[in-house]
């Protein structure tokens, strides 16, 4: 990102200095799918692609923002320019609900905030499974809070745009996506146990490239086939008798089905993959720590099967583009990253072979599905940060 750029910008639109620059990241989810809501366990790690503001704070309760990225619904030449006045907020549509809803959540759990001026531009591929919904929200709630002089506490503001996204955009997303984006650290994977919020940053292992495969096919969340597997999900829970699938070890769920009373076919096939993606994340940190990068690849792989055959989150493209992955030199295993049907998969690859690797997928993938792959190697960065003021 060109800090000088953004601030430019800035003062062509607003006729005036910047005085605050935040960033929050998008996220890659390295293992432990669709677990999250389920208050199990995840592995994701913060990317290089992030959500940046440019802001100076105003004398009023106003919000005034100008997005580079946006283009207006009446004129598509033009930049996105939008306000709101924090003490009379209503809902709407569009990206505006991202700040809007955080702004009211935090509203809601008694902090006092003041206006700003933001200019507003970032590089997390939308609707990709790389979290840019996240990303835009902690970006503005690091901006409230630089602005407001509130302390930053990561966690505590990861909860909270959490719930700006469930109860104001209407995505009943888990924690993962936020805590993500507030809390990781640089060249580190996060284990985030998704019940307590404990979580330890586990380091990445060296000469190895994590490796975005966006299959350029998209599908929106809210009213999707997500909402249906999480109901699902909190059906077989309630079969099982316990609070969340997350409750339920891969030895009781064997014993369970063995014997006559099962659960109904779908069900089971939802539940099977919960449990068993939750003791993959167990053992791809295992991995991680002993540096068995071979093991950790046969994790992914495991957990991309049970996607496309048990929670059945895949859609060809995303299989398409994983088996593409996996038959290249260097590849240790790919999976579908992110909820699923369609967006993008992760592969763990050997550094040195990482561009021949993006080269080859590419054009296996165009042969094979008649689409262009967008490939990013990406390293682990920093979460939500205050770059300048």
């Amino acid at each position: 990102m060109n800090i000088r750029n953004l601030k430019q910008s800035f003062a062509t639109y607003f006729n005036s200095e910047t005085e605050i620059i935040v960033r929050a990241p998008g996220r890659v989810n390295l293992i432990g799918e669709h677990t999250d809501y389920n208050d199990g366990f995840v592995l994701p790690m913060a990317i290089d692609r992030a959500v940046w503001l440019a802001l100076r704070p105003r004398a009023d309760k106003t919000v005034r923002l100008y997005s580079l990225d946006n283009p207006t619904p009446t004129n598509a030449s033009k930049q996105a320019d939008s306000a709101f006045e924090l003490n009379s907020l209503t809902k709407g549509c569009g990206w505006l609900e991202y700040p809007k809803g955080i702004a009211y959540q935090l509203q809601e759990a008694g902090y006092e905030l003041i206006g700003f001026d933001a200019v507003i531009t970032g590089n997390v591929p939308r609707g990709a499974g790389l979290s840019s919904s996240a990303a835009a929200e902690l970006a503005f709630a690091r901006a409230f809070a630089a602005i407001s002089g509130l302390a930053w506490d990561a966690p505590r503001m990861a909860k909270i745009a959490q719930k700006a996204e469930n109860d104001w955009v209407g995505v009943h997303c888990g924690i993962m996506d936020q805590m993500a984006s507030a809390v990781c650290k640089e060249d580190h994977a996060l284990f985030l146990d998704c019940r307590s919020l404990e979580f330890q940053h586990v380091p990445l292992p060296k000469g190895v490239a994590i490796v975005i495969l966006d299959t350029s096919t998209r599908r929106g969340l809210v009213n999707s086939a997500y909402n249906e597997r999480r109901i699902q999900c909190e059906e077989a829970a309630h079969w099982f008798g316990v609070k969340a699938l997350r409750d339920v070890s891969v030895d009781e769920f064997e014993n369970r089905m063995r014997k006559e009373e099962k659960l109904d076919g779908v069900l089971l096939k939802r539940a099977r993959h919960i449990i068993t993606e939750n003791a993959r994340v167990l053992k791809a940190v295992e991995a991680l720590k002993a540096g068995n990068v071979k093991r950790l690849g046969e994790l992914f792989n495991a957990s991309h099967d049970s996607l496309r055959d048990n929670f059945e989150v895949t859609n060809d493209a995303l299989n398409i583009i994983v088996d593409c992955a996996r038959e290249q030199e260097g590849c240790y295993g790919a999976r579908m990253t992110g909820a699923g049907f369609g967006g993008c998969a992760v592969a763990l690859v050997k550094e040195q072979n990482a561009k021949e690797f993006a080269n080859a997928v590419s054009a296996a993938y165009r042969q094979r599905s008649n689409l262009e792959a967008n490939i990013y190697v990406c390293k682990a960065s920093e979460g939500a940060s205050l770059i300048q003021g």
